[in-house]
C-alpha cells in the first residue's frame, strides 16, 4: 500500500470494471490481489450511492490497488416495521457511479448468495448498541454487525471505509474488528453535506420538498449545541437540550434523541471534560422519514474544536 497522505488517485490503466454475484469469486479476487503483492480497499455499502459513498471509493482508491465495492441491503438490519421493501434501488445508476470512480469490483450478491439458509450465528456489541438508535431500532445493529462481520470474513485482510455519519455503526464495527482479531483496519471517513448542510443519505430520496427543506433543521440543532459549548455550558444533558429546542420548532420534524456521548466508546456523560473528544449525536423524524446527524468535539481549556463546517446557504 503507498502513502496514506498522498491524495492523487493511483494511476493505472484502464479496466473495465467486474461485477461479481457469488461469493467465491469475489473472496478469490481479493485472494489474488494480495498474493501478487497488493492490497484491497473495500467499501460496503446498502446502494442507491450519492456523494458520500464517492468519498469513500476516491478515499479506497487513493492507496489501494484494489478497490471493491459491496452493494447488498441486508434484510436482518430492518425492524418488521421498517422500510426494507421500500428502501431505495437502482443497481444500473449505481454501478455507473462505481464505474467512474474508478471502483474494480461490484460485488452484488443476492440474499440467498448471502444467507442460503436463515442464519443461526448473529454478533451483536454489547454496550456500544445501548441507546441512540438501538433504542428504537433494537434488532438493527445486531443485523449491521451480522452482515458486516460476514462481509469483512469474505474479503480478507483489507483497509474498510465507512462514514462518520453513522457515528455509532462506526464505532461498533471497530469494536467488532478489535474484539474478533479481523486482519481489517477500518478508516472513518468525514461526513459529506449539501451546500446547505444536509448530510448525504440515501433516505433523502423520501423526502417531499417540504420535507427535504425542514431536514436542515438536523444541521441548525447541532449548530446550535455547539454553539452553547462555545458559551461555556459544560453540563451534557443541556446541550442535548439546546438541539432539542431547535427540533421542536420545525413543525415537519419530530425528535427521537439528541445526546452527547463519549466518542471513543459512545459511553454516557455528565459533564464535557477537557480534552475527551465528545459527540453530538442526533435522530429526528422529517416528515415519517427517520434521519440522523452528529458532530463531534473537543473542549480545549476555553476553546472548542468541532468537526461541523459551516453551511453555504443560510436557512
Amino acid at each position: 500500500m503507498r502513502d496514506g497522505t498522498q491524495e492523487a488517485t493511483r494511476a493505472r490503466p484502464s479496466v473495465a470494471m467486474c461485477t461479481v454475484e457469488r461469493v467465491d469469486d469475489v473472496r478469490r479476487v481479493a485472494d489474488d490481489i494480495r498474493h501478487s503483492g497488493g492490497t484491497v480497499g473495500f467499501v460496503p455499502t446498502m446502494g442507491f450511492l450519492h456523494d458520500g459513498h464517492r468519498s469513500l471509493m476516491r478515499a479506497a482508491r487513493a492507496v489501494h490497488d484494489v478497490v471493491v465495492v459491496s452493494v447488498f441491503v441486508n434484510p436482518l438490519q430492518f425492524g418488521p416495521a421498517e422500510d426494507l421493501d421500500a428502501y431505495p434501488r437502482d443497481l444500473p445508476r449505481d454501478a455507473d457511479i462505481a464505474r467512474a470512480e474508478g471502483v474494480d469490483v461490484l460485488f452484488v450478491p443476492s440474499v440467498a448468495e448471502m444467507y442460503p439458509e436463515p442464519p443461526l450465528t448473529t454478533v451483536s456489541v454489547a454496550g456500544l448498541t445501548d441507546g441512540l438508535c438501538g433504542t428504537t431500532r433494537p434488532l438493527h445493529f445486531a443485523g449491521v454487525a451480522t452482515v458486516v462481520a460476514k462481509l469483512l470474513a469474505i474479503m480478507g485482510p483489507c483497509h474498510a471505509y465507512f462514514g462518520r455519519k453513522d457515528f455509532q455503526q462506526l464505532a461498533v464495527v471497530r469494536r467488532l474488528v478489535s474484539d474478533l482479531s479481523l486482519p481489517v483496519t477500518v478508516v472513518g471517513c468525514p461526513t459529506v453535506r449539501e451546500a446547505d448542510g444536509v448530510a448525504r443519505s440515501s433516505r433523502n430520496a423520501y423526502l417531499a420538498p417540504a420535507e427535504r427543506a425542514a431536514a436542515t433543521v438536523l444541521m441548525r440543532a447541532l449548530a446550535a449545541g455547539v454553539e452553547a459549548v462555545h458559551a461555556g455550558e459544560r453540563a451534557a444533558g443541556r446541550v442535548g437540550d439546546a438541539v432539542a429546542a431547535v427540533v421542536a420548532a420545525e413543525p415537519l420534524a419530530t425528535l427521537d434523541y439528541a445526546e452527547v456521548r463519549r466518542a471513543d466508546d459512545l459511553a454516557a456523560c455528565e459533564r464535557l471534560d477537557d480534552g475527551v473528544e465528545a459527540v453530538l449525536a442526533l435522530a429526528a423524524r422529517i416528515g415519517t422519514t427517520r434521519l440522523i446527524d452528529n458532530t463531534t468535539f473537543t473542549v480545549v481549556d476555553e476553546d472548542v474544536v468541532a468537526d461541523l463546517p459551516v453551511p453555504s446557504v443560510s436557512t
